[in-house]
């Protein structure tokens, strides 16, 4: 059965190496989606690609994986790749992981750029340098919860740090700041062990930043509706005593 290539419109790639090379941050799998990269990888990898073959080819344990999908989400092609490959290197500046986490960087609000652009370059900056409003953070987090190609872990992990970084009541005055796409990232961030792993009496928010954390969930993170009941606490004089 011959597959026609052309048909690709997403791959998925994965990088299975680790150490020396790999910025941090930088995920085990990501997608490409846009139909430029798309050309790019299957003209870099043609060498691999025998439309002759048959339908599903898979070398294991390769430096890169890279499987083909179609428009319908049907798998076309698996290949696996031994050799070095300057496209798909993360630390090679021309790559398209270094162009994802450079476009993730450049949409930053103003006041992360920096901060993000050290991200993108593998190398964080330390964390009590950045002034950002929290409720920025919040947003900024949001955001990059749908998806942001090879710079998915930089998305997650910058505005993270900053959020671990920042002590619970300002984190929930925060809350009460910011807008619904910084409530998808509040409710990331306290549902997460991030703030979980925090000792209980640093974990007490008032009740109006727990309401609205409770209430964003139930419409659009219902997932995480029970970690925030069981772990977010209300501080005391918030308490309704009876």
């Amino acid at each position: 059965m011959t597959v026609r290539l052309s048909r690709t419109v997403r791959i998925v790639v994965s990088d299975r190496r680790d150490g020396a090379g790999v910025p941090a941050g930088h995920p085990g799998t990501y997608e490409v989606t846009e139909p430029a990269e798309v050309a790019e990888v299957l003209g870099a990898i043609a060498g691999e690609l025998d439309e002759d073959r048959g339908i599903f080819v898979c070398m294991c344990h390769g430096r890169f994986g890279c499987v083909l999908y179609d428009a319908a989400g049907q798998r076309l092609r698996a290949v696996d790749l031994h050799g070095p490959l300057a496209l798909l290197d993360p630390a090679d500046p021309g790559s398209i992981p270094a162009r994802h986490r450079a476009a993730w960087a450049a949409a930053a609000p103003e006041p992360l750029r920096q901060y993000a652009e050290a991200w993108a370059r593998g190398t964080p900056p330390a964390r009590e340098a950045v002034g950002a409003p929290l409720h920025l953070v919040f947003g900024w987090l949001g955001a990059s919860l749908g998806g942001t190609g090879a710079a998915r872990g930089p998305a997650r992990l910058a505005p993270l740090a900053l959020l671990d970084a920042a002590a619970t009541d300002d984190l929930a005055w925060a809350v009460r700041e910011t807008d619904a796409t910084g409530l998808d990232g509040a409710v990331e961030f306290f549902a997460s062990e991030h703030f979980t792993a925090r000792h209980p009496r640093k974990r007490r928010v008032g009740a109006t930043a727990r309401d609205l954390l409770l209430r964003h969930a139930r419409t659009r993170r219902p997932e995480h509706i029970a970690v925030l009941e069981r772990r977010v606490l209300l501080a005391a004089e918030d308490r309704i005593r009876r």
